[in-house]
């Protein structure tokens, strides 16, 4: 539930200016990950051009939970615009597998290039994402790449955080308004830590075992052989209780070892050790 009480009036008055940054360009190619954010880009677009001039375009790929793409589907067809599912291959890109730590980079680099060409193939006006205003304070290599290649962001573009793209996801009735936050499964792996299809397997396996479970904000973090299952607070005293069978089931999928990280879910935790190595070192006069 969002902390913020907006207004009815409030949120119609955002939403007419979303529609208003998305509607100049005539017809919209959309980035849907299936996430609340790009969720509300999309409907946007969908309400604001004739929805024959509106495209949904998810990449499928190991980096992200097989359970995700059916509820992408329905969420499209639910809005009754065209959907095109693509593969675009990061791990076909050594500068991603490797893992460094502005592999988003190279990833949104590959996406919106693709996207890019779809969209001039097919004569749409914009590419359009789901980055909101809070994306654009943290570490978020991605964002770089969707500047240089002229990506629309109108959630960012309208100063709109996280907080209110739920409340007006809600607002206009969108099933993801409460979703948990979804990134990609390549956010599980440590910077320099090399992502293969085999370790991407593991950590959806667990995951997916886990939402099985009803858990709702989890991450299983991958740490060679030691998963480090990361869950919402609220959550952790289950997580607890149920350890023998998580411990189980997460080595069935090719962990050694099992631990709970006892500070729970925080979004970009492997951001932390960016922030550690950056306050170690020696200041120079």
């Amino acid at each position: 539930m969002p902390d913020h009480d907006f207004s009815p009036q409030e949120l119609e008055r955002r939403l007419q200016q979303l529609e208003g940054i998305v509607r100049p360009h005539g017809s919209a190619l959309v980035a849907f990950s299936g996430g609340v954010d790009s969720s509300l880009a999309l409907a946007v677009a969908a309400r604001a051009l004739p929805k024959e001039r509106v495209l949904a375009v998810t990449s499928d790929n190991e980096t992200y939970l097989p359970s995700e793409l059916e509820e992408a589907r329905r969420f499209v067809a639910s809005l009754g615009v065209e959907h095109v599912i693509i593969n675009t291959r990061e791990l076909d890109d050594p500068n991603y597998a490797s893992n460094p730590t502005n592999r988003c980079y190279f990833c949104k680099s590959t996406l919106y290039t693709d996207l890019k060409k779809i969209a001039e193939e097919r004569g749409y006006g914009c590419i359009v994402d789901g980055a909101n205003a809070d994306d654009e304070g943290d570490w978020r290599p991605g964002r770089k790449a969707a500047r240089e290649l002229g990506v629309l962001s109108p959630l960012s573009a309208a100063g709109m955080g996280k907080e209110e793209v739920r409340a007006l996801a809600r607002h206009l009735g969108l099933p993801t308004w409460d979703k948990p936050a979804l990134a990609c499964l390549s956010s599980r792996f440590p910077y320099g830590q090399e992502i293969t299809p085999e370790k991407l397997a593991q950590v959806a396996r667990a995951e997916e075992f886990l939402r099985r479970e009803g858990f709702r904000q989890v991450r299983v973090r991958h740490h060679g052989e030691i998963a480090r299952l990361e869950v919402g607070e609220e959550e952790m005293e289950r997580a607890f209780a149920m350890r023998g069978e998580i411990s189980t089931e997460l080595k069935k999928a090719g962990f050694l070892y099992v631990a709970l990280d006892l500070s729970g879910y925080r979004s970009g935790s492997l951001n932390e050790g960016l922030k550690r190595k950056k306050r170690s070192l020696p200041v120079l006069s």
